[in-house]
C-alpha cells in the first residue's frame, strides 16, 4: 500500500451562492424600468458601431445619473470572498466541536480548551460525534484517548480506523473527581453511586471505603444531571466540581481520584489535516501492522531509532478473532483481520525529512500503514 503523506488541507470549501438568489425577479424588473426610463430621457442609443461615439452629447447631469444607477445595480451584487472570509477566529468562536456526554463532562472541559469560544455540542456517544464531523454537522470532534491512572481506552483506538478523519491537535485535562450530591444529602446517606464506568476505576480505593452500589452511566455529567432531575437523596454521582455547579449539587467530597496526577488525554479530529510544521514540537501518531516472523517488531522501532526519533507511546491491540472495519479516502470500509495493531507516537514532525524517510523504511515490511495525524504537543497547564 503506498504511504499517504499529510497533505495540507487547511479548510473546507467556500461555497457561493447562485446569481439566481442574489437577483430577485422584483429587483430585475425595477433596473429594467429604471433603465428604460434613463434611455427615454438620454434620447435613442447612438447607431455609430464605435464604442466612444456612445457617450458624445451626454451632458454632466445625465453621467451623475448614469452614476448612481450603477452603484444601485453594483450594490446588489455578491461581493467577492477575502482571504478574511476563510478564516476562523482566532478564539474559535466559528468552530463547532462535538463532545460525548452532557455539558459539564470533562470531554467538553477538553473543547474549551482546545476552543476557548466555540461552539459545543453534545452526543451520546464516542461514535456520533466522530460521524457528526464525517458529516459535515460540526467542524470538529475531541476523542478521550489515554488517562494517567487507568491506562487506553481501546475502543476509541479502533474508532480512529473506523473513520477517515485526521489528528491535528491534542488536549491534557486534570480530571478532579468530586462526590456530588442534592444539597442537605450527608455522605453517610448514600446508597447508590452513578458515574462512568472510567471515573470508578480512577478512584477504586475512595468508592470501596463509600460501600455503596456502583451504577454506571453514559457519562459523568450525565450521572449528576439525573440526581438533580429525580431528587434522589440517597445516591451520588461521580463527577467534575463544574457539573455539581450546572446541576445544582453540592460536593461531598473532593478529589475522590486515587492518584494525584490523574490526567486524561483528549485528541482534537478534523476532516482535514493541518500543515505539518518544522518548527516547535510536532507529535505524529501512526498505526500499523507488521509481517510475521522473528524480530518483525524490533525491525519496525529501529526505523525510527536508525533516525534518532524519539518514540512517546506504543500500543498493542491483538485482533486475531475479531475483523476490524477500515475507512480508506472514498470513505468505503472493508473488514479485516490483523494479528496486531501497533499504534505509535513518536516525536518528530512529517515535514522532516527523517519522519519521512523512517515511515517509508517501515513501509517496505508492514502489511498496513496509516498517518493518523501530525499535530502540535499540547502542556499542561
Amino acid at each position: 500500500m503506498a504511504l499517504k503523506a499529510i497533505g495540507n488541507g487547511v479548510g473546507g470549501a467556500c461555497h457561493m451562492t447562485p446569481r439566481a438568489c442574489l437577483h430577485p425577479k422584483s429587483s430585475l424588473s425595477l433596473r429594467m424600468v429604471e433603465r428604460k426610463e434613463s434611455e427615454k430621457e438620454m434620447g435613442p442609443s447612438p447607431s455609430s458601431s464605435n464604442p466612444q461615439d456612445q457617450f458624445k452629447g451626454l451632458r454632466s447631469g445625465d453621467l451623475e445619473k448614469n452614476a448612481r444607477a450603477l452603484t444601485r445595480d453594483c450594490n446588489a451584487l455578491p461581493k467577492p470572498l477575502s482571504s478574511m472570509d476563510c478564516l476562523t477566529s482566532s478564539d474559535g468562536s466559528a468552530i463547532r466541536v462535538a463532545y460525548q456526554g452532557s455539558p459539564g463532562s470533562f470531554s467538553e472541559d477538553a473543547a474549551l480548551k482546545a476552543y476557548p469560544h466555540c461552539v459545543r455540542v453534545p452526543c451520546e456517544h464516542f461514535e456520533v460525534a466522530l460521524k457528526a464531523v464525517e458529516l459535515w454537522h460540526v467542524d470538529r470532534a475531541v476523542l478521550p484517548i489515554e488517562n494517567t491512572s487507568v491506562g487506553s481506552i481501546h475502543r476509541n483506538y479502533d474508532l480512529l480506523l473506523s473513520h477517515r478523519l485526521h489528528i491535528i491537535g491534542e488536549v491534557q485535562i486534570k480530571v478532579d473527581l468530586c462526590l456530588l450530591a442534592l444539597p442537605g444529602a450527608k455522605k453517610e446517606d448514600i446508597q447508590r453511586v452513578f458515574s462512568h464506568l472510567q471515573a470508578f476505576q480512577q478512584c477504586e480505593k475512595s468508592i470501596s471505603d463509600l460501600k455503596a452500589i456502583r451504577i454506571n452511566f453514559e457519562d459523568t455529567a450525565s450521572a449528576a444531571q439525573l440526581i438533580a432531575e429525580r431528587g434522589m437523596r440517597d445516591a451520588g454521582a461521580i463527577a467534575s466540581a463544574r457539573a455539581g455547579e450546572l446541576y445544582g449539587l453540592k460536593i461531598l467530597q473532593n478529589k475522590l481520584h486515587d492518584e494525584d496526577a490523574n490526567i486524561t488525554r483528549f485528541l482534537v479530529l478534523s476532516r482535514e489535516p493541518i500543515l505539518p510544521k518544522t518548527y516547535g514540537p510536532f507529535k505524529t501518531s501512526i498505526v500499523f501492522t507488521l509481517e510475521e516472523g522473528a524480530g518483525m517488531l524490533f525491525k519496525a522501532l529501529a526505523v525510527f531509532a536508525l533516525r534518532n526519533i524519539n518514540i512517546l507511546k506504543i500500543e498493542s491491540r491483538p485482533l486475531r478473532t475479531s475483523p476490524l472495519r477500515l475507512v480508506d479516502d472514498l470513505n468505503h470500509g472493508t473488514a479485516m483481520y490483523f494479528e496486531y495493531l501497533f499504534y505509535v507516537d513518536f516525536e518528530a514532525s512529517m515535514a522532516e525529512t527523517r519522519a519521512q524517510n523512517a515511515l517509508g523504511h517501515l513501509q517496505e515490511f508492514s502489511k498496513f500503514l496509516r498517518v493518523l495525524g501530525c499535530y502540535p504537543v499540547d502542556t499542561l497547564l
